[in-house]
């Protein structure tokens, strides 16, 4: 453990590639799970080893601090001199806002995994409706042929996107796996997820589904 000093003034957070990492997929592993204890907290915790422990479900203390070493490196948590605060408000409150940061043209809804839309930003209602059930369509899809996508073609991501001729996506479904629950952001346009606001989705989303 002489290799690594714990920053035990700092207080711990996800950065937006972190959160992506960690509700991209389902497989378990320890950075996976690290990452997703934070984002169930109400506040970012004050790094101490105990609790490093706990949330990565290692035992071994220097592959727990090998592990937070790591993570930091891949740039997928950050520490603050303060902690940081979820904001407690009703979903219908913060979502709207929240989802229109998160596209260069500002057209983004958030789907639950039976194709019904939760919010929607810059889409019309019937357009919204018709989006989240094809989520829902493409999600199945997906689960049926994943044994292709991942084991033969070595795709390890589950998100789907409409191109033009270019290549260049137009409309893009993007899985986020939350405790037992899978929504789906549909969202035109290039994607804006290196944002704070991405970070603050997923984490009042895990407080209200995975705690």
């Amino acid at each position: 453990m002489a290799n690594f000093v714990l920053a035990e003034e700092m207080y711990v957070h996800p950065t937006p590639a972190g959160t992506y990492y960690a509700v991209s997929a389902t497989d378990p592993n320890p950075s996976r799970r690290m990452i997703q204890s934070l984002l169930r907290k109400q506040s970012s915790p004050r790094l101490a080893l105990e609790d490093l422990r706990a949330w990565s479900e290692i035992e071994d203390e220097e592959q727990a601090l090998s592990l937070l070493y790591h993570a930091q490196g891949l740039g997928w948590v950050q520490g603050f001199d303060a902690p940081r605060h979820c904001n407690e408000q009703p979903l219908e409150i913060q979502l709207p806002g929240l989802l229109k940061t998160l596209a260069v043209q500002g057209k983004v809804l958030l789907a639950d995994h039976q194709g019904f839309y939760l919010a929607s930003s810059g889409f019309p209602h019937e357009v919204a409706e018709e989006l989240s059930a094809l989520s829902a369509d493409l999600a199945n899809l997906h689960a049926r042929r994943s044994g292709l996508l991942v084991n033969n073609l070595g795709l390890a991501s589950s998100a789907w996107a409409i191109v033009d001729a270019s290549g260049n996506g137009k409309i893009g479904f993007w899985p986020l796996f939350i405790g037992a629950q899978r929504f789906v952001l549909v969202i035109s346009g290039m994607p804006h997820f290196n944002h704070p606001d991405f970070v603050n989705l997923v984490w009042i989303l895990s407080r209200r589904y995975a705690t």
